[in-house]
């Protein structure tokens, strides 16, 4: 629910940019639920962690504000060489190196910085709909208590029964029926490629592979980075021809996939990934459908459902980024900037607060390394 929400508006707004047809529209949701669910599935099965992917979000918002240049077909062609780029740079194992090289201090700030708008949302959601933040988080801390394992699904239980009541759903924009992937032969353009292949990688990579690969190592994983952004990336390329701009790790879906939510055993939570990859499936095969009942749904029951699912992993989270005392510090850089959902550059807070951390690190690093030089060489 809380991947097919959000990230589908602006799916729905980059269509609407590229004057797509509902048709091609359609096949998009179809492509890019489908791809995300078999990632999803396979890779959680074979390596027996959670692997949560999804379709960029900040891919999909580079769209919104390009898409309408360039033909369809040039798009498509653009999609699929991002998907390669993608791939190849998944298979040299270099963004993987470069990710374990990152405190992990830092790592888990930037998780907090991702989560922070969610926990806030919930509560800034009781202007709108605050019964349903009432009974939903009520509902979760009372079922916490006793299993914790399936408070989050009972709050969400309670927030749709809350929500269907006050103030109703709309479901007249609901069109039931399957959904149909439409094929459209690529085109290559340069100019496409420049201004939709690149800086769609490049922001899939920095705002959405990265955290996704922090969010494994932050709950304890090792993530293999190369099966995993290789497969992602080619997921990506196959189906680009049918709509999928691209497809990647997730973080937000991975942060409450990956918790004691999930299972109290870590080597069981994998079958959360697989359930999930089954849900995208189902999403995908009804995507017109999907399209009208997330038009039709309010949106502070996404905020509620999504901060309540979320409240365990950004506390355990801002727990570790301020553990250690030395790096508390670049930390905190860290999940300010991420926090701040500022974008550079097309490129999101989450990337920026990892290198602004990187940054604050390395000079209080080299700062102590230096006052520690001085005082051995007075001792001296």
């Amino acid at each position: 629910m809380v991947s097919c929400s959000g990230p589908l508006l602006v799916v729905l707004a980059a269509a609407a940019a590229g004057h797509l047809t509902d048709e091609q529209t359609a096949s998009w949701v179809w492509a890019a639920c489908v791809g995300s669910g078999v990632t999803c599935a396979v890779l959680s099965w074979w390596t027996r962690i959670p692997v949560i992917t999804a379709f960029s979000t900040p891919g999909a918002a580079v769209l919104v504000g390009s898409l309408g240049d360039y033909s369809y077909p040039e798009a498509v062609g653009a999609f699929l060489v991002s998907g390669l780029l993608m791939a190849l740079v998944g298979l040299t194992g270099v963004f993987g190196k470069v990710m374990r090289r990152v405190p992990p201090g830092i790592v888990a700030a930037m998780l907090a910085g991702v989560l922070f708008s969610f926990g806030v949302g919930l509560f800034s959601a009781l202007d709108g709909a605050p019964v349903a933040v009432l009974v939903s988080l009520a509902t979760y801390l009372a079922v916490k208590q006793r299993s914790p394992r399936y408070a989050v699904a009972w709050a969400l239980l309670a927030a749709v029964l809350v929500t269907a009541v006050v103030p109703g759903i709309d479901a007249s924009s609901v069109d039931i029926g399957l959904t149909l992937p439409v094929l459209t032969a690529p085109e290559f353009s340069g100019s496409a490629l420049v201004g939709l292949a690149v800086p769609l990688a490049v922001v899939t990579m920095a705002s959405q592979n990265a955290p996704g690969l922090a969010v494994l190592a932050a709950c304890g994983y090792r993530p293999d980075d190369r099966l995993l952004i290789t497969a992602t990336g080619l997921a990506s390329t196959a189906l680009a021809p049918l709509g999928g701009h691209a497809v990647n790790l997730a973080a937000i879906t991975a942060a409450i996939s990956t918790g004691e939510e999930a299972h109290r055993d870590p080597r069981r939570r994998y079958v959360a990934g697989v359930a999930c990859g089954v849900f995208y499936l189902l999403a995908g095969v009804c995507g017109a459908a999907l399209v009208g009942l997330f038009t039709a749904l309010p949106p502070e029951l996404i905020a509620v459902v999504a901060g309540v699912a979320l409240l365990a992993t950004f506390s355990t989270s801002l727990a570790q980024a301020v553990a250690d005392e030395q790096g508390r510090d670049a930390a905190v850089v860290t999940f300010l900037t991420t926090a701040s959902g500022v974008t550079l550059g097309g490129v999101g807070s989450a990337c920026w607060g990892l290198v602004l951390g990187l940054v604050t690190h390395l000079a209080l690093t080299a700062r102590r390394r230096r006052g520690g030089r001085q005082e051995q060489q007075k001792a001296a």
